[in-house]
């Protein structure tokens, strides 16, 4: 499957209608960002049961500063509309699947779990 250009118009959609995301964070002028092209791209050949996505963070400025980009390319994984890893920094194809694999097996009730712990402790402290 070829990548998915994400724009602050669809990133709602793709994300919400997607159980599995890989977001490349990039910009034309970066040379690590054109370096990691190829492997995500290849990546994306190879698990054509998930979605991979692009965010060109010069086209989409309020697209990465939601997400508090700071350095490029960043990889995101999305899994049930959770982030569960990000990272900045070109990987070499061989760390790239390993972040697939272990992405893939990510308990994601645990996850929503952890999640709502945290937000249940957050409200909990607000009211103190």
């Amino acid at each position: 499957m070829a990548t998915v250009e994400l724009t602050k118009d669809n990133f709602n959609e793709i994300v919400e209608q997607n159980d599995f995301v890989l977001i490349d964070f990039w910009a034309s002028w970066c040379g690590p960002c054109r370096q990691f092209a190829p492997v995500y791209d290849k990546a994306a050949t190879e698990n054509p049961d998930l979605v991979f996505a692009k965010v060109d963070t010069e086209a989409q400025q309020e697209l990465a500063a939601a997400f508090d980009i700071r350095s490029i390319p960043t990889l995101m994984v999305i899994r049930d509309r959770t982030v569960i890893f990000a990272q900045p920094g070109a990987l070499p194809a061989p760390a790239l699947a390993e972040v697939i694999n272990q992405s893939r097996a990510v308990d994601m009730d645990e996850v929503r779990a952890k999640v709502a712990e945290e937000q249940a402790q957050q409200a909990g402290g607000d009211e103190a």
